[in-house]
Order: C-alpha cells, then sequence, then structure tokens
C-alpha cells in the first residue's frame, strides 16, 4: 500500500531503479583499424599521440611514427615563423616601426613650419584681397549711384535697382560701354601699326629718314 501510495503521489509514474554504469577497465583501448565501428578520428595522428602521452609504452604506439614529415616539419617551423617571430625580428619590427613613426613626425614637423614661415604673406594676401573687395564693392556702389542718377534723369522718377527699366538700361549702358572699349582697342592698335611701320621704315632706308625729318620740320 506504501509503495501504491507513492505512486500515486508521484502521478502515477512508475518507479524504476537504473543498474549502475560498471567502468570496464579491460586494458588499454586500442583502436582496429579492420573494425568497421572504430571513429575515423581514432586512426589519425593525433589520437595516437594521445594515447602515447597518456600510456606511454603500454599504448603499443610506435613514437617513431609520432615524429611529423620534413614537409610537415617545414610547414610547423614556418607557421612558427609566422607566428612566433624570434626575438631578434620583434626588435627588428620595433626599430622599423618607430623609424616610421619619426619619419612621419618629421615630415608633419616640415610642414608646420612651412606653413608657419608662409603665414606673414598668406595673411598679407588676406589682406589685400579684402581690401580690393572692399574697393571693387565700393566702385560698385558708386556705379550704381550714378546708372541711378542717371535713370532719374531720365525717367523723371527714382528707379528701384531692381526694376526691368533700370536693368534694361544697365544692360544698354553695359553694351555702349563695350563698343566704346572696343574702338578703343581699335584705335590703340592703328596707332601702334603705325608706328611700327614708321620704325620698320626708318630702319631700312636712309632717305626716307630724312623725308620723313624733313616732313616733321615742316
Amino acid at each position: 500500500m506504501a509503495v501504491r501510495g507513492s505512486r500515486l503521489l508521484l502521478g502515477g509514474v512508475r518507479l524504476y531503479n537504473a543498474k549502475p554504469f560498471k567502468l570496464q577497465l579491460k586494458g588499454i583501448y586500442r583502436p582496429d583499424p579492420a573494425d568497421p565501428r572504430t571513429p575515423a578520428w581514432h586512426l589519425t595522428g593525433e589520437y595516437e599521440a594521445k594515447l602515447f602521452g597518456r600510456h606511454g609504452q603500454a599504448s603499443g604506439v610506435d613514437p617513431t611514427r609520432l615524429w611529423p614529415s620534413p614537409e610537415k616539419l617545414q610547414e610547423m617551423e614556418a607557421e612558427q615563423r609566422a607566428w612566433y617571430p624570434s626575438l631578434k625580428e620583434m626588435q627588428q619590427s620595433l626599430d622599423a616601426k618607430e623609424s616610421e613613426a619619426e619619419a612621419l613626425q618629421r615630415q608633419k614637423d616640415e610642414i608646420i613650419a612651412a606653413k608657419m614661415a608662409k603665414m606673414p604673406q598668406m595673411i598679407e594676401d588676406w589682406q589685400r584681397g579684402k581690401r580690393q573687395r572692399k574697393l571693387k564693392e565700393q566702385q560698385e556702389k558708386e556705379r550704381r549711384r550714378l546708372l541711378l542718377a542717371e535713370a532719374r534723369e531720365q525717367y523723371g522718377y527714382h528707379l528701384d535697382h531692381h526694376s526691368p527699366e533700370f536693368q534694361e538700361m544697365v544692360v544698354e549702358r553695359e553694351k555702349i560701354k563695350r563698343m566704346e572699349q572696343k574702338e578703343e582697342k581699335k584705335r590703340m592698335r592703328g596707332i601702334l601699326a603705325k608706328k611700327a611701320m614708321e620704325s620698320k621704315i626708318l630702319a631700312s632706308s636712309p632717305e626716307s629718314k630724312e623725308e620723313m625729318a624733313e616732313e616733321q620740320d615742316t
């Protein structure tokens, strides 16, 4: 009844006592290559090295088979050099990094020194540019004032400088100004060409020099 009551308390679950696990200590395990149930990784050199490291000669593993082949040894040495450089190589690497850092610092110092040397000239250029901009603004302001005065005389009333009439007058004045500048350049080219021709004649003929001198006297 007591057992039945305990079953009821456990929700009707039947009690089961498992048998204790028995350790199979029957010598050293040696993987059998002929047994298909043997895991593949038990047949690797890494597992043989593990067995030999745990049991020594009793494992039955030939220690000469655990030594890496020449190719594997070269690969291991290359990996060791790549991941674990020697003290000399580490020192050389540190020296190279320090030299590179010093070179970069010298380059920065030279750039700063060069910019500091140019600073007075840069300040002077900036001030000159500022004066030129201010002068140009004043000239533009004076030009607008004169144009507004001219427009007031032409139309009889004050014009806003944003108005279409004022803008049209500015365009017309600019066109006239360009034509005058073009005529002035043409006149100057004619004068220069005449002087060049006179110089050429004077250089080529002595008689021409005398004639031109007489013409100038008369």
